[in-house]
């Protein structure tokens, strides 16, 4: 993988996913195998949106990998709040860590950040955009599953706002799968999202209904209708809840269908799901480590 960030799943080909995937299951067979390969090295979190399975799992990763990490802490006690810019925050940075990671609000926030930095730049999620990291470890559990070639795919639920999908959709572009996206009319894919797809030669359907597709995919992406994306509370309040799986709603599906979510979850999963063997978003969750320990392993390395 020759890259110098990782800004959106855009830039990674099938060789660059299956190069961090092949680490990444090595490192998940034998955890010893990561010894102290970056040892002195420090990676800066600074996340300026709420995170728990990213920062943590980004945290464990560089710790496992035999580096330590260097935490912005929050908004509230950092000097954004009295007005510094962002290209300011991360040149003062660079100067502390071998890297950075980024979460920020505002689309495009990374690809800024990285024109000012020398240092590798992970966007961690920006805004309504991308988040690359995700879509990595959400490969990864895809292909522990039910591979990459040859598959039926569902991404339910946020598909305007949600940077997991948007990202997800394009990398799966690189492998031979059926992408079914399922939302309300108000929550599709953003238009040039659609367009991408398109001109990448994705096998791409749209529904409003579940139902009619439930019996032919081999995983369900299911994601949270983020009210914080919304711009106006009315417009939220007309879909929250509308899409809800259930063990009941899982009877028409295959017996090895597996449930995927980026988490945090709301209402769009019931409870009652986590005891089927088709819940995989624990999993999912814990595979962030081996796959981030990857990933920065790759874009940390000198050679």
């Amino acid at each position: 993988m020759r890259h110098d960030h990782l800004l959106t799943a855009k830039q990674l080909s099938r060789a660059d996913i299956e190069t961090v995937l092949d680490r990444a299951a090595a490192f998940d067979d034998d955890p010893t195998a990561a010894g102290e390969r970056h040892a002195d090295e420090l990676l800066a979190l600074c996340f300026f949106e709420p995170s728990t399975r990213t920062k943590m799992s980004f945290e464990t990763a560089a710790k496992r990998l035999g580096g330590d990490v260097v935490d912005m802490g929050s908004v509230e006690s950092s000097s954004v709040k009295k007005g510094e810019s962002l290209a300011d925050t991360v040149r003062v940075v660079e100067g502390y860590a071998d890297g950075v990671v980024l979460r920020h609000p505002k689309q495009g926030a990374a690809k800024m950040a990285s024109e000012h930095v020398d240092v590798p730049v992970v966007n961690a999620g920006d805004g309504a955009g991308h988040h690359p990291s995700q879509t990595l470890l959400d490969l990864y559990t895809i292909r522990e599953h039910a591979g990459l070639d040859d598959i039926s795919i569902g991404i339910m639920g946020d598909l305007k706002y949600g940077r997991t999908v948007h990202s997800l959709a394009h990398a799966l572009t690189n492998f031979d799968v059926r992408q079914h996206f399922v939302s309300p009319e108000s929550l599709r894919l953003p238009r040039s999202v659609r367009y991408d797809l398109h001109e990448a030669g994705a096998q791409v359907r749209e529904h409003e209904d579940l139902d009619a597709v439930l019996p032919n995919l081999d995983v369900l992406y299911v994601t949270r209708i983020q009210r914080e994306r919304f711009p106006d509370e009315d417009e939220y309040e007309e879909v929250a809840g509308e899409y809800s799986i259930t063990p009941e709603t899982l009877d028409a599906a295959k017996d090895d269908l597996a449930v995927m979510h980026p988490l945090p979850r709301v209402d769009e999963i019931a409870a009652a799901v986590d005891e089927t063997d088709n819940a995989t978003y624990f999993e999912q969750a814990h595979n962030g480590v081996p796959v981030r320990m990857a990933l920065l392993d790759l874009l940390l390395d000198d050679d």
